[in-house]
């Protein structure tokens, strides 16, 4: 139930409770006129408020305030929310080989005495991959979903992003990451010069200095790009410059609707179609992708989040950063992009645990990972050569990072060359 039914239940609740009161044997006329009074005015309200609701569940394309009151915070099938911009698969997609790998069912079990399995379905888990080099070690799904289902991504989006910039550089589309982005969006100088000075690696690696005001209004930075039916329109308008570029890392969403700006300007088609021809059928994707959108009018997609598709098609992201940007002998995207996107590296930023959008597991050097809202995670280990994929309606009270670690530590003795 939303916050506008609830609000409203309580009101008409109240409106109903006074009435009572004021008719209640033993009151004065005079009270039972103002516990009248009152009633009717809470039941006016309430209608209000029914209103506001109704007009909401039906504004939800055209209106950012509408679906930040019907929906509330991201959840689990928010791909079915909004409109989206398909991709097709590939004409030859990647099939990764079955094998039978260490019993990791049985063996890496659960402290408290369960399966792996059970951990992994009672946390809310939907899909669990893991991949070793070609070789697929374990695919299971839960919790009602199956090979075939359609997951959405949140903010593992950013990593295709990242990705995406870098096969633009490498096509000689982008010059490289020190353009600044009024080069691309020059609009944005005309409302401050200082916009001048952030370049696309101030974007790529959220050392922008741009704001970010967090809030749960629908008028917050969450609700701005969540929500927002013009993204194009309110990255132009609402994006301001708090601090230098280049001094502090902040997590920022406004960073990646600029880099989705600036390839849409870059390539001159849509985000989608370019992922379509460069990476998720280059990628060897086998089924159908799509990309969620600000709305239909608009047409831009949400970058930060909302790539939609099916689980083993989000392991071959990972499957080719494990690869160095190869697939067999197609060069996807440069090795050189690769490794700068995913190395520990604080001379060309502030944050160590953090690259071109994907993030760095500290404790396990060389690890890196894709990291969306409710655990969905790519985690790539290229020491031993494995991808390991969640997906699932909520994290649970699982550290999902830390498991998938110690997964890769349990099975890398146990494995050969795949």
């Amino acid at each position: 139930m939303t916050v506008v039914l609830i609000m409203t239940s309580l009101l008409i609740a109240c409106g109903v409770a006074l009435v009572w009161w004021a008719r209640r044997p033993g009151r004065a006329t005079t009270s039972r006129v103002a516990g009248v009074g009152m009633g009717a005015l809470v039941a006016s309200v309430a209608a209000i408020v029914l209103s506001v609701s109704v007009w909401a569940q039906t504004a939800t394309d055209t209106s950012q305030l509408a679906p930040a009151i019907v929906w509330g915070d991201s959840s689990f099938g928010d791909q079915f929310r909004f409109p989206s911009r398909p991709f097709e698969p590939a004409a030859d997609p990647v099939v990764f080989t079955p094998v039978d790998g260490p019993p990791i069912d049985t063996v890496f079990a659960d402290p408290s005495g369960g399966s792996f399995g059970d951990t992994l379905e009672s946390n809310g888990t939907t899909a669990f991959i893991v991949l070793h080099g070609n070789d697929l070690l374990y695919e299971r799904y839960f919790n009602g979903s199956n090979h075939d289902a359609v997951q959405t991504s949140f903010s593992v989006a950013k990593s295709f992003t990242a990705t995406l910039v870098g096969i633009a550089i490498d096509g000689g589309l982008i010059a490289g990451l020190d353009d600044p982005i009024t080069k691309y969006i020059p609009e944005l100088s005309q409302r401050d010069t200082r916009f001048g000075d952030i370049t696309l690696l101030h974007l790529i690696t959220m050392s922008s200095g741009l704001a970010f005001r967090e809030g749960s209004s629908p008028w917050a930075d969450p609700a701005n790009t969540y929500y927002a039916s013009d993204l194009r329109s309110a990255a132009l308008t609402k994006t301001s410059v708090e601090r230098p570029p280049g001094e502090e890392f902040n997590f920022n969403d406004w960073n990646v609707i600029l880099l989705g700006f600036v390839l849409e300007r870059a390539t001159g088609m849509s985000v989608s179609d370019y992922m379509q021809a460069s990476l998720w059928q280059p990628m060897g994707a086998e089924a159908e992708g799509s990309w969620s959108l600000d709305s239909e009018a608009s047409g831009f997609e949400k970058m930060f989040v909302g790539i939609n598709g099916r689980a083993i098609d989000f392991a071959k992201l990972g499957w080719l950063y494990l690869h160095d940007g190869h697939n067999g002998a197609a060069q996807v995207v440069s090795s050189d992009f690769v490794a700068q996107a995913t190395r520990n590296d604080v001379d060309t930023d502030p944050a160590s645990q953090y690259q071109y959008l994907w993030w760095l597991d500290e404790q396990r050097p060389g690890t890196f990972f894709a990291n969306g809202d409710h655990c969905r995670q790519i985690y790539v280990d290229p020491g031993a050569e494995l991808v390991i994929v969640r997906h699932g309606s909520r994290c649970g009270d699982v550290d999902w990072i830390d498991l998938m670690g110690e997964l890769a530590d349990w099975l890398e003795p146990q494995l050969g060359e795949p």
